[in-house]
């Protein structure tokens, strides 16, 4: 549809006389190009994905969603692993702490005992035992002191199969000092301790032998490991790294047994220099006076 306007020019008559007046004008559709197809130009164009772009973006959202699955699964996966170990690592630093503070303040357990150290096993299980006397203790009742036998040894749950490290401590002088008090438990998970002794020398497996009545002494005693204090103590704890399992004893073959986590630490006893000096005095003494009285008798 073309419009056209036209332009009417009432003026004078013209040359001809004809009076009329009226002139046309013709219109430049060139000149003005909206008029030439209106609907045409009012056409509108929309921009579209193509189906190769949203394939594309589809199977990118698809990677990007699936990489992020797997690493919130990883995440999810070593929380798992993490917080079990962590609470172990922190249960074995706590436990070795609290022996190596009483260890520091040793002291001679007995007359008849200063110092056992003991190697046993229990089936498979390296489980070594302790017992001494210390002056980390602090009193909690009348007539107690800082002195308290001590004994670390493990023991076995019968409920969950796993073994746990148990402290024994009697804060009065019982006349037997491998025995008596309360005990309590340090550790859960425990699959191994082992103990080791340095005299300032060597490193033992043991020291000390409980002295039973009558029993003669011959010239083993003359052993550095066999009398007084060691200079230092070796700690060697293994914590089991999957304690989320109940009973070990009923594991399926599948299941691997995993490594058990190993903590060691070295505790050195200040009072053993002390200890060594008072019995070397005390042999100097006896034997002075062993050969006053021999010396008298000739006379």
């Amino acid at each position: 549809m073309k419009i056209c306007i036209v332009k009417l020019n009432l003026g004078a008559p013209d040359a001809a006389g004809s009076g009329t007046g009226v002139s046309p004008v013709r219109f430049n559709y060139a000149a003005n190009p909206v008029f030439l197809n209106p609907p045409a130009r009012r056409r509108c164009h929309y921009a579209a994905f193509t189906l190769i772009e949203m394939m594309i973006s589809s199977a990118l959202m698809a990677l990007i969603l699936v990489s992020a699955y797997l690493c919130l699964g990883a995440g999810f996966s070593a929380q798992k692993l993490i917080e079990p170990r962590a609470e172990i690592i922190q249960n074995a630093r706590v436990a070795l702490a609290i022996m190596a503070a009483d260890l520091r303040a040793a002291c001679p357990l007995s007359k008849d005992e200063d110092f056992i150290g003991m190697t046993r096993m229990l089936g498979e299980v390296e489980a070594d035992n302790l017992d001494f006397a210390t002056h980390n203790y602090t009193p909690r009742r009348a007539r107690e002191g800082d002195f308290c036998q001590e004994s670390f040894y493990l023991d076995k749950d019968l409920e969950t199969g796993q073994f746990s490290l148990w402290r024994r401590r009697n804060p009065t002088i019982a006349p037997d000092a491998l025995s008596g008090g309360s005990k309590e438990e340090i550790a859960k998970g425990v699959v191994g301790l082992k103990l080791e002794y340095f005299d300032g020398l060597d490193w033992y497996d043991s020291w000390g032998e409980v002295k039973e009545p009558g029993k003669d002494q011959n010239s083993s005693r003359e052993a550095n490991n066999l009398s007084g204090l060691p200079e230092a103590v070796r700690i060697t704890l293994l914590m089991d790294s999957n304690p989320r399992k109940k009973n070990p004893d009923i594991a399926t073959d599948e299941e691997k047994p995993e490594p058990p986590l190993v903590f060691q630490t070295v505790a050195r006893l200040n009072l053993a220099e002390v200890t060594q000096d008072n019995s070397t005095s005390s042999g100097d003494n006896s034997s002075s006076d062993t050969t006053a009285q021999n010396g008298g008798n000739n006379f």
